[in-house]
């Protein structure tokens, strides 16, 4: 038996009789339908139009249709861990900014160590491009939480440190810098309408969590939330000069 559909026609005032006149088809036919045997794609439509109601809602297990890609889509690629990111994306990341350069995390240091990425920052810098890089404060008591849960005592603190002496061409150069005491949730790596996300996964190392490579759509969509909370994290942070 199919409810739904019994509950259309009866709503619609129709018997099996009169959908097999209209339809075209044999009462016994439409019986099978009625006890849930799913009709042919022409005769569903004929039915949603005899009684009001949507596909869908007349046979719920009717599969969806897989949607194109659209301008919503912005998930362009799932990395399972930071190491498996290819590094020359860093580099085609930021070297693609034309307007902006956010970076957000604890401490950055994979890219602070890094002589052609600092040099692309610190040249972005240089040519207008608003860089902003917000680092973890190295004495915060979230940073020292952060070191506790990857058994790294103030190792934490340490990489902060060595990230700041690496990043400080870059901040001569105009980037700003701040530094946040905040429970990180993600790191973000931002340039224009990209971002590479290194979620936190608690007792593992950045470098061992997921990273989503998003591409902004609209303004309600994922990388927008993800920008919102660099926005947040930056507006709490203190200026400073590494």
């Amino acid at each position: 038996m199919n409810p739904p559909l019994a509950r259309a026609l009866r709503g619609a005032g129709i018997d099996t009789i009169d959908v097999a006149a209209r339809l075209g088809v044999d009462p016994k036919t439409v019986q099978r339908w009625m006890a849930g045997r799913m009709p042919y794609p022409r005769h569903r439509d004929a039915l949603a139009r005899l009684t009001g109601w949507s596909p869908h809602d007349l046979w719920p297990a009717l599969p969806r249709p897989v949607e194109p890609a659209t301008q919503r889509d912005e998930v362009m690629i799932v990395y399972p861990h930071r190491s498996a990111v290819p590094p020359d994306s860093w580099s085609r990341l930021f070297g693609q900014a034309q307007q902006e350069i956010d970076i957000l995390a604890y401490s950055a240091l994979f890219l602070a160590e890094d002589i052609e990425i600092s040099s692309l920052l610190r040249s972005k810098a240089e040519a207008g491009v608003r860089v902003r890089i917000a680092l973890g404060e190295p004495a915060g008591k979230h940073i020292a939480d952060r070191g506790g849960e990857e058994h790294i005592g103030d190792g934490m603190s340490a990489r902060i440190r060595t990230a700041l002496i690496g990043l400080r061409p870059v901040v001569a150069a105009g980037a700003e810098l701040r530094l946040h005491d905040t429970v990180l949730y993600n790191s973000i790596y931002r340039a224009d309408d990209e971002l590479l996300v290194n979620t936190q996964v608690h007792g593992h190392p950045a470098s061992h969590a997921p990273v989503l490579h998003l591409r902004r759509r609209s303004a309600e969509g994922m990388a927008t939330t993800y920008l919102d909370s660099f926005e947040r994290v930056w507006a709490t942070g203190r200026e400073s000069k590494a």
